[in-house]
């Protein structure tokens, strides 16, 4: 316990394992004895209890090497991967970002024997994957709960099609990350040097490359952005911004988009992000069905569900003359190029609304893949 503050000691507490002998069909009584006479502190009368086995004391290389050979001879390789409690938590700081163990080898090992490989990650949080272009898809399961079996099934074997996007940027490596430092001072406090630049918006201020954007995700279908329409005039602050993007579900099955609008303001009179999210909003449409999705609700007949977007101007300062937006129906904050999770990324589109007026304001929106 010694150098562990209460929050680890709780959900990081130590452990002990002992062997017994067992009979198939015999009860076993088990008895734990706490002895507090030489524990101090405060947690000194607390006893977390955990029944269960260990993991098999096997041999890790030859279980690397029985999965390349099950690998080999299967249609499709399935590999799940991830972290655990006593990788990550509230109540204490992670010192990597790789997987623990020999995992990484273990999906190096199968995607060599198969290249129809799949990697389920389960991790509440981004993990370096540098397998990530050997595989053929992979799938953010985050920590699912008891039913993500049931639903990881489903998506599998195409029942139903993964919709999520990223709420974080997964980085390529650990040293490309913004931002390491998460270490209070001496005084208690932790400073957030960065500033406003903070998740990913710190990716787009330092200009370093993930592997995948914050926004990013795909689904089992194929996705263009047709038109991006804005406003004519010139806007004052606090005005509602009217918005409208129109989509086409070019695949052959129906599906899920999530269209991400993010402003930007080169040149800017005060400090901003290099970009930042201002809308999202998911869309729905049948397989070779185009829908519209506007600041003033969905198309009467795309059959396109979702939140309204409602796009404000905020704090424009007097010397800002030039507004950007960009709108995205794949990739994210990002506009470089990135693979996809599920399917082969779509080809590079690209469609911008620009509007002039008499004092050179300026509004861009367009899709960035």
């Amino acid at each position: 316990m010694e150098g562990k503050d209460i929050a680890e000691s709780f959900l990081a507490p130590p452990s002990s394992t002992t062997e017994i002998a067992v009979e198939a069909g015999v009860p076993l009584d088990v008895r734990v004895d706490l002895d507090t006479a030489e524990r101090s502190g405060p947690l000194d009368n607390a006893l977390s209890v955990t029944l269960g086995t260990e993991t098999a004391d096997a041999d890790p290389e030859m279980l690397i090497t029985e999965a390349a050979k099950a690998a080999r001879k299967a249609d499709v390789a399935v590999v799940v991967v991830g972290t655990n409690a006593r990788v990550e938590s509230e109540g204490y700081d992670r010192t990597t970002l790789d997987l623990p163990g020999l995992q990484d080898r273990l999906v190096h090992a199968v995607a060599a024997a198969n290249p129809r490989t799949i990697v389920i990650v389960n991790a509440g949080s981004p993990v370096i994957m540098p397998w990530r272009h050997e595989v053929a898809a992979i799938l953010i399961g985050y920590f699912g709960g008891q039913e993500f079996g049931n639903a990881l099934t489903d998506i599998l074997t195409g029942t139903v099609e993964p919709g999520g996007r990223l709420p974080t940027t997964w980085p390529a490596t650990q040293g490309s990350v913004p931002v390491l430092n998460t270490t209070p001072d001496a005084d208690g406090k932790l400073r957030y040097d960065e500033g406003i630049h903070i998740g990913y918006r710190a990716w787009l201020k330092t200009g370093a490359t993930p592997a995948y954007e914050f926004g990013y995700g795909l689904g089992y279908t194929t996705w263009t952005l047709d038109t991006v329409d804005g406003p004519d005039g010139p806007l004052t602050p606090g005005e509602a911004i009217p918005v409208s993007v129109t989509l086409t579900n070019k695949g052959e099955r129906s599906g899920k988009q999530v269209v991400q609008v993010y402003a930007e303001k080169k040149d800017s009179a005060v400090e901003r992000p290099v970009r930042w999210l201002i809308a999202s909003t998911p869309v729905w449409a049948p397989t070779r069905r185009n829908c519209n999705r506007d600041s003033g609700g969905p198309h009467p007949s795309a059959g396109v569900l979702g939140q309204r977007m409602d796009l404000r101007t905020r704090r424009i300062h007097p010397q800002d003359r030039h507004l950007r937006l960009r709108a995205s129906n794949h990739q994210g904050c990002s506009a470089h190029p990135a693979r996809a999770l599920i399917s082969d990324s779509p080809q590079d589109q690209h469609q911008t609304y620009e509007r002039k007026n008499d004092v050179e304001d300026e509004h861009h929106l367009h899709h960035v893949r």
